[in-house]
């Protein structure tokens, strides 16, 4: 019984005048073999009377851990025992991603994804604080709008399996301090004020009707570690588990905000900051996220884009993925100069745009990715490995003393590498050394939810984590403007990609000469 969720079928005797134990202790005495507490949920009480005597007795016993106690939570005529499922969420601030796995075997059975409805107000986290300071009101709404969105993940699992997962023995939600505050109905705004003491963040087990959800078992909501180093981070070490690694790791999770973790079983160091939302394809004009028709890989060929794009379809904007192909195929090729500022003779694709009053490159027809396009990209890009820069640094450590750099989320998952690295957001060692986490806080919630051992650990966990604010670094803004070239102000940083452009750059005049 290591997960969070366990089913037994039971053979019991019917009462007589020489045995008159009751329902309930007759199934209690079953399950005397569970070394843990077990108690009756007050629904499961309430069916002993129709299930035990329409099943003639032989039932299955659902059990959900609630932390302390193995907690009796459904009971069902004959046996059931091969039925057991639990959900894994994310709950991300732009999206809900939702997993119904088979607690038996540990298959994943349906995937999910769908819009957080707290967008409805307001796009940015931030935006959402200020919207609930003050106002209880305006605070249930957006308690209101993650149950809504929550509740939309559990019915497309529905739909797609045909399983009823109201049933599911346990829940496990991953998110950060703002997403998990908002969920449970407490003002975000300490996250965002100094002193950026949260009101809670030590959460556990709760029952899912205290939530709002519609679920007989507990809910593990996963611990967080300071005001930007929320449950999803947590969950996304239990993933990667780079604390119980004898080399120097890094954990990185990037999108509109950046999570950072450098270390190993003896140390972790963590750092958090606004990478931007640039890097999700947000903040530029012809930018999208990967929707049907989003530009996902560009190469560039003989003066010519070569496209990729979601679904197939015709070009309609570009995604994160594509801008950092599309960046770094205009620096290698020399379209753009190591500012991010466009060389028009380079090509007729590049063209003075009068109304904007600035240069910009048209990568399919009708979509033009702009000069200010770029200097937006190359702040988030800079403030991403800025982070890993200072904290390095902080450890005395360099790049080369890493063994393996974990990029986590969404963006991380679809991302060239090679194109990563050309840019300067990835730093310049073998790309075998650079692992996609893909989302490792829905990974990480999964394997919660079917190892109960791993919350144990989490205490532990916690308190290996030393949290820098990036605000207290002296040089921090310094290494930000180096980071802003591309790839970096130091080019002998980034070798290979030197290497690269300088062979391009011969070919391109090669080509022209001949």
């Amino acid at each position: 019984m290591t997960g969070l969720c366990h089913k037994k079928y039971l053979k019991l005797t019917p009462p007589t005048e020489e045995d008159s134990r009751s329902a309930q202790v007759r199934i209690l005495d079953e399950l005397s073999d569970i070394t843990d507490p077990v108690q009756f949920s007050m629904k499961a009480l309430r069916q002993l009377s129709s299930v035990c005597v329409n099943a003639d007795w032989e039932i299955t016993v659902s059990l959900s851990w609630d932390g302390c106690k193995w907690l009796i939570t459904n009971l069902e005529t004959g046996d059931t025992s091969s039925n057991l499922y639990g959900l894994a969420v994310d709950l991300g601030s732009t999206t809900v991603v939702m997993q119904l796995l088979d607690c038996i075997s540990g298959k994943v059975l349906a995937q999910t994804s769908v819009r957080n409805h707290q967008r409805d107000k307001g796009l940015e986290i931030l935006s959402r604080i200020f919207f609930s300071k003050d106002n209880p009101e305006h605070l249930e709404e957006l308690r209101q709008l993650t149950l809504k969105s929550i509740l939309e993940g559990m019915e497309n699992l529905k739909k797609h399996t045909g399983i009823e997962v109201h049933q599911c023995g346990a829940m496990v939600i991953s998110g950060n301090n703002a997403m998990i505050h908002f969920l449970v109905g407490l003002d975000p705004f300490p996250i965002f004020s100094s002193p950026y003491a949260v009101w809670a963040d030590q959460l556990g087990f709760y029952p899912a009707q205290e939530l709002g959800l519609p679920l007989s078992c507990p809910v593990y909501l996963v611990p967080a570690r300071a005001n930007y180093l929320g449950g999803d981070i947590t969950s996304g070490l239990i993933d990667v588990n780079i604390q119980e690694k004898e080399q120097i790791q890094v954990f990185f999770d990037v999108g509109t905000n950046g999570e950072l973790v450098i270390g190993n079983k003896d140390f972790l160091l963590c750092g958090a900051g606004a990478a931007g939302p640039a890097l999700e394809g947000e903040a530029v004009r012809t930018g999208m996220r990967a929707t049907a028709g989003a530009v996902t890989d560009v190469k560039l060929q003989k003066g010519a884009f070569l496209l990729s794009t979601v679904d197939n379809l015709p070009p309609v904007g570009i995604c994160g993925s594509g801008i950092v192909d599309l960046l770094a195929e205009l620096y290698l090729n020399g379209w753009v100069d190591n500012k991010g500022h466009f060389v028009p003779d380079m090509s007729e694709k590049i063209a003075w745009q009068p109304k904007e009053q600035e240069y910009a490159v048209c990568y399919s027809p009708g979509l033009w990715f702009y000069e200010s396009d770029i200097q937006e990209f190359l702040k988030a890009k800079a403030a991403a490995s800025t982070m890993v820069e200072i904290l390095l640094q902080q450890m005395g450590l360099c790049i080369q003393d890493v063994e393996t750099f974990y990029m986590a989320g969404a963006f991380g998952v679809h991302i060239n590498k090679k194109s990563a690295v050309t840019i300067g957001m990835y730093p310049d060692i073998p790309l075998e050394r650079i692992q996609q986490a893909g989302n490792s806080s829905l990974n990480g919630a999964a394997k919660l939810l079917l190892n109960r051992n791993l919350i144990d650990k989490i205490p532990k966990l916690l308190s290996m984590m030393t949290y820098l604010q990036f605000g207290a670094v002296e040089n921090f803004l310094h290494e930000m403007v180096a980071a802003t070239a591309i790839p970096h102000t130091n080019l002998e940083n980034y070798p290979s990609v030197e290497a690269e452009r300088k062979k391009r750059m011969e070919e391109q005049k090669f080509t022209a000469s001949t």
